[in-house]
């Protein structure tokens, strides 16, 4: 029963990166006919509302005080990624948005260790290294990057230092809640300034495209994400996520973008740095219980 629980944990953050990973496609689409701005501000306030009505049937989980503090801040956060982006989808494909977003898993241990002070490890640094190169290779542009790649770039930044946040705070509060509070954030920013960047008189399609975002990738494959990590672990988990850009840009040749051998190495290169900046060493030399034991507490440590 355990080893099955551990393969229904591990199916549930897959099944969340497949979710994330077939986002990309629904945005750049919805985002023909709807601004950057509107179009967030109906996903996420629809993310909010659903989370919102699961949570107030959960009453046997208290709320703690500093809530409303700890989701501003992870909440704008959140935004900031979300408009880099949702905007860099405009300038550039699902698949290059997707695998640049995910250089965020190489970002958090640098942005950890200049908080900490600390000399990135020899595996950090190598794992930078693949996954710059890969992406040069990936957006076939050299060094000079295209105004979408940046526009990414500064996505990934944001959510990296939402990861590091949602690391201190996340802890003390009931992760639904905080998700609830997070996601209201993002929405309620966006809402008013999108009656001036657009406005919200789009088709039907592009109602359709929030709604799907708002639903399956806010509220429903975070919430796998989450359940499934108590189980596999943090660092599992990251690596059970490297699956979304793969989707995305599976998704992308799907319809039609063309990657060729240079994505298709620059895309692979970016999977390996990541990898390589994430992995452990799986037994050390010296000590081997003490490493046992602190395995085993990161893999009972939720999110």
């Amino acid at each position: 029963m355990i080893r099955r629980s551990r393969w229904v944990a591990h199916a549930a953050v897959v099944a969340a990166a497949v979710i994330f990973g077939s986002t990309f496609v629904v945005v750049q689409d919805g985002i023909k006919h709807a601004r950057p701005v509107p179009f967030l501000a109906v996903r996420f306030l629809i993310g909010a509302v659903v989370l919102a009505a699961v949570v107030r049937g959960r009453r046997d989980v208290p709320r703690r005080p500093g809530l409303a503090s700890a989701g501003l801040v992870a909440g704008t956060l959140l935004l900031g990624g979300y408009l880099f982006q949702t905007i860099g989808l405009q300038y550039t494909t699902t698949s290059v948005s997707a695998f640049v977003t995910y250089l965020l898993v190489v970002l958090v241990p640098l942005l950890s260790a200049l908080a900490l002070r600390r000399v990135p490890s020899a595996s950090t640094l190598i794992g930078v290294g693949l996954a710059t190169g890969g992406l040069f290779l990936l957006t076939g542009k050299g060094v000079a990057l295209g105004k979408g790649e940046l526009l990414t770039m500064g996505c990934a930044f944001c959510f990296a230092l939402h990861i590091l946040v949602l690391a201190e705070v996340a802890p003390r509060f009931d992760t639904l809640r905080l998700n609830a509070v997070q996601l209201g954030v993002v929405g309620a920013a966006c809402l008013l300034p999108g009656l001036w960047l657009g406005g919200y008189r789009w088709p039907f399609s592009t109602w359709l495209a929030a709604a799907y975002t708002g639903v399956m990738a806010s509220a429903i494959a975070l919430g796998l994400q989450v359940w499934g990590q108590r189980q596999v672990g943090p660092t599992r988990t990251s690596l059970l996520l490297m699956i979304e850009p793969v989707s995305a840009a599976i998704i992308g040749v799907i319809i039609g973008e063309h990657l060729g051998w240079a994505g298709a190495a620059g895309a692979g290169l970016i999977l390996a740095g990541i990898a390589v900046a994430e992995l452990r060493p799986l037994l050390p030399r010296k000590n081997p219980d003490r490493y046992v034991m602190l395995a085993t507490a990161e893999g009972t440590r939720s999110m």
